[in-house]
Parts: structure tokens; sequence; C-alpha cells
């Protein structure tokens, strides 16, 4: 079966980034972002989703976090909708219900080819002023949109329990990831593109 990979380079004013992917991997990554808590979640999220990832990224972090974790999501989705080509043979629709601890995630997507992003924390967590380490919480979603919305996915996160940030933005990375990797399956019996449509 044709391997499934891409490589990218994205450069704007605010950030250059290189990206290998390759889908059918074992979750081997090499991430280099100039943020190591943001490492570490890509780190979990290429081990969790066996995507093997190779990313650099230079960002204007004496600005702030944002574009380069922004653009991250961006440069993730694009690779992935390269290396997918028409999504033939694949499952398509993944989920996961994620507990890391005292916090419970569950993840529904389709790579349907309609962005749409629903993503809900408990009304009593403050994203806008959390933090894990000195990463800013609501940069998580900035992430997700980023990623939503070049690989043409849907993709439903609610965070239905949490006391702990760290444990809510890793416990997102990995439910992403698991159900990231039940999607992205080759099925022998699915023939062709998985849509009665013919194309996604």
């Amino acid at each position: 079966m044709k391997s499934r990979s891409a490589t990218i380079h994205r450069k704007t004013g605010e950030t250059d980034i290189h990206i290998s992917l390759k889908v059918d991997g074992n979750g081997k990554s090499k991430i280099q972002t100039g943020i190591p808590f943001f490492d570490h979640m890509l780190t979990l999220f290429s081990k969790h989703s066996l995507i093997d990832l190779d990313l650099k990224v230079k960002g204007d972090l004496e600005v702030d976090f944002h574009h380069t974790v922004e653009d991250t999501g961006i440069a993730i989705g694009q690779a992935l909708t390269k290396a997918l080509g028409d999504k033939s043979g694949m499952v398509r629709y993944g989920f996961w219900l994620l507990p890391m601890d005292e916090t419970l995630v569950r993840v529904a997507l389709d790579f349907s080819g309609r962005p749409y992003l629903d993503f809900r924390v408990p009304k009593r967590v403050p994203m806008i002023r959390l933090k894990a380490g000195d990463f800013p919480a609501q940069l998580l979603e900035e992430f997700l949109r980023g990623i939503v919305q070049h690989a043409g996915l849907t993709l439903h996160i609610e965070v239905l329990e949490t006391k702990e940030v760290h444990h809510l933005i890793e416990g997102v990375f990995k439910g992403l990831a698991r159900a990231l990797g039940m999607a992205l399956e080759r099925n022998p019996r699915i023939k062709g593109i998985p849509s009665t449509k013919g194309i996604i």
C-alpha cells in the first residue's frame, strides 16, 4: 500500500516551520518548538497516535507563544491533508474517552472535509487565566483550530471533568491522538474513498 507521508516547509513573518509526518509510523518524534511544555504535548501526541513526527519551529517567542502554537497546528493539518491524499481505504471516523487521573476527556472526529471545532470545558474552568508552567491554556484551542481548518476535520472535544490544568491539556492531546489513530487506520474491507459521495 502507498506510504502516507508528507514534508512541508511553512514560512511566514512570524514563524518558520519544517515538518515531516508519517501517518503509518510507530510514534517516533523529534520536536523542537522552543516551548518545552508544547514539545512535551506534541511528543505525547505522536506517541499515542502512532504518527511519526519530525518538527522544528522557529517562532517570534519574544512576542508571545500564540503564533508558534497556532501555526504548528496549521502545519500539522496541512501535512495530514497532503499525506492522506483522497483518503482511500481509511476508517475516517475516530473517538476516544480518555482518563487522565481526575480529568476525563471525550473526543470524536471525522475526516469529513468540512472543518468544524466544538471544544468545551466546564464553565467553572477559566481557560483564559490558566497556565501549565508558562504555557497559556487558552492556546490549546488555537492549536486545535489550526489542525481542524487545514486537515478538514470535524472535531468535538469535551472535558467532562478536571481539577488540574496540566492534566486537562494532556488529556486533550492524548484523547485527540488516540481518536486520530483510530480514524487513520486502513481497513482492507473499505474499498476506495469512505463516502457514498465518492469524494471527501
